[in-house]
C-alpha cells in the first residue's frame, strides 16, 4: 500500500514514526512521512519518503507566544494556550497533508493531527487509522495525560479526558473550513465526525508498551497498545563524547529535549551545582532549552543519538516527553524525570511507579538542592537500575511494528 503518516509537534512527536515507517517499508509498503521540514534529516537511510509542511515548531516555541506557555501553572491553562497557538499552524499544514493523501491508499494519522487526518481520509474516501504516542482516549483509570495525568477520581478522570478531546477538536476548526472551501470536501463537524468514528470503532494503535501503561479496561474495542516504535537512528556518538565517556566513571545525561525554559542560564547553573554536590560527571545536551555548562567533569553537547548514549550513562535526567521516556526505558538505566508540561507529568509518574526513577523534580522546582539528592538516589540505589533493566528486557521482546502491519491487513481486506 501507499501509506502517508501525518504528524506534527516536536521531535518526540516525529522520531518514533521514522522507525515505524522503516518497518512498514521493509514489509513492502511505500511510506511517506508528512511533517515539519526541519525533521527531514530524521528519515535519512530509513526507506521512508518525506514531504515537508511549512510550520517550524522550534520558531513557534521560541516566539513570544510560545514562551508564554510557561506563564500557565495548570495543565488546563497550558492546553488552552497551545490550542490557540496550534490553530493557525494546522491550517498552514492542511494543503500539504491533502496533497500527499491524494496519492495514497491509506492515511495513518498521529495523535497530534488525528482529527484532521481522519477528516482528510473521509473527504477522499480513503481508509485510515490512528497512531498515538499517548493514551488520549478518556478513561476512568487515570487522569488525562495532556493535563499532567493527576488522578481526579473515576468521574473526574473521564471528564478531564473528554475536555482534552474537545479542546483538541478546536485546534482544527480553521483547517476543516479550508478542507471544505479550498478542497471541496463535504464533511460533518469535528464533534459529529468523532462520534461517528467512535461508534464505528475507528482503529487506533498506541506506540507504547503495556509493560509501562496497561490498556484501560474501559476502552472500547479498536483501541490497541502495539508496543514502542523505536526511532530510526544509525548515527555514532561524536568523538568528544566518546573521549569523555572513556575518561572516567559513567556520567549522568541531562537534557530537556524540545522543551523550552524561561531562564536557561539559571537552570544550567543549578544543574552544574547539583552534579558537583552529588559527585557525578555530566553530559548536558543543549536542546531547545539552550542549556550549557562546561568543566573538567561536565561537557555540553548538541544532538546525540539516545540509543547509543543512554545505556552508557549512570542515569538520565530528562523532560519526560513520550519519546525520551521510551528511550530511557529501552536503555535500562535509572532516571530523574523533570516534567515541564502536558503529558510529561503522566510519564514521570509512570517511571516512579515502575521503580526506575526515585522521584520527579518538576521544572518549576528544579534547584541544585532538589536535584542533587534525587541524583544520589537514582545512581546510588541499585534497585532503580535493577528495575530499569527488568523493564528493558521486557521491551526488547516486543515488536511494535507487527500490530500495525496486522491492522493494515485488516484495513485492506
Amino acid at each position: 500500500m501507499r501509506l502517508v503518516i501525518m504528524t506534527a509537534g516536536s521531535r518526540g512527536d516525529v522520531a518514533p514514526y521514522t522507525g515505524l515507517g522503516a518497518g512498514l517499508a521493509r514489509s513492502g509498503h511505500e511510506v511517506t512521512l508528512v511533517t515539519h521540514g526541519l525533521f527531514e534529516p530524521l528519515t535519512a537511510g530509513s526507506g521512508v519518503r518525506f514531504h515537508p509542511t511549512p510550520v517550524d515548531p522550534h520558531a513557534e516555541l521560541h516566539s513570544e507566544r510560545g514562551r508564554g506557555l510557561h506563564a500557565s501553572t495548570t495543565g488546563l491553562g497550558k492546553l488552552l494556550r497551545v490550542v490557540s497557538m496550534a490553530r493557525s499552524a494546522a491550517e498552514e499544514m492542511t494543503d500539504d497533508l491533502v496533497l500527499v493523501a491524494r496519492g495514497s491508499d491509506a492515511v495513518l494519522a498521529a495523535g497530534a493531527v488525528a482529527p484532521l487526518g481522519r477528516a482528510i481520509a473521509e473527504g477522499l474516501t480513503l481508509p485510515s487509522l490512528g497512531l498515538f504516542l499517548q493514551p488520549q482516549h478518556p478513561t476512568r483509570e487515570f487522569g488525562a495525560p495532556m493535563l499532567g495525568g493527576r488522578s481526579l477520581g473515576a468521574v473526574g478522570n473521564h471528564l478531564g479526558g473528554m475536555a482534552v478531546t474537545t479542546a483538541v477538536d478546536q485546534v482544527f476548526t480553521r483547517a476543516m473550513r479550508r478542507l471544505r472551501t479550498r478542497h471541496g470536501m463535504t464533511l460533518p463537524g469535528l464533534a459529529a465526525s468523532r462520534r461517528a468514528h467512535e461508534r464505528a470503532r475507528w482503529p487506533v494503535l498506541h506506540g507504547f508498551s503495556e509493560a509501562v501503561v496497561s490498556r484501560p479496561r474501559d476502552w472500547r474495542p479498536g483501541l490497541e497498545i502495539a508496543g514502542y516504535w523505536w526511532p530510526h537512528d544509525t548515527r555514532s556518538l561524536p568523538p568528544d563524547v566518546e573521549e569523555f565517556l572513556a575518561a572516567g566513571p559513567a556520567p549522568v545525561f541531562i537534557g530537556l529535549g524540545s522543551a523550552t525554559v524561561p531562564d536557561p542560564e539559571r537552570l544550567s547553573g543549578e544543574i552544574a551545582r547539583a552534579l558537583r554536590a552529588a559527585g557525578l560527571r555530566g553530559i548536558i545536551q543543549q536542546g531547545w532549552a539552550g542549556l550549557a555548562a562546561r568543566s573538567d567533569e561536565v561537557i555540553t553537547v548538541a544532538d546525540v543519538p539516545h540509543a547509543s548514549l543512554f545505556p552508557r550513562t549512570a542515569a538520565v535526567v530528562h523532560h519526560a516527553g513520550a519519546g525520551t521516556t521510551a528511550a530511557v526505558l529501552r536503555a535500562g538505566v535509572p532516571s530523574v524525570p523533570v516534567p515541564v508540561q502536558f503529558d510529561a507529568g503522566f510519564w514521570a509518574a509512570r517511571l516512579v511507579a515502575l521503580g526506575t526513577a526515585p522521584c520527579a523534580v518538576p521544572l518549576r522546582r528544579l534547584t541544585a538542592d532538589a536535584l542533587a539528592p534525587a541524583l544520589r538516589r537514582a545512581v546510588g540505589d541499585p534497585a532503580h537500575r535493577s528495575r530499569a533493566q527488568e523493564v528493558a528486557r521486557r521491551l526488547a521482546e516486543e515488536d511494535g511494528v507487527a500490530p500495525v502491519l496486522a491492522a493494515l491487513d485488516r484495513l485492506a481486506s
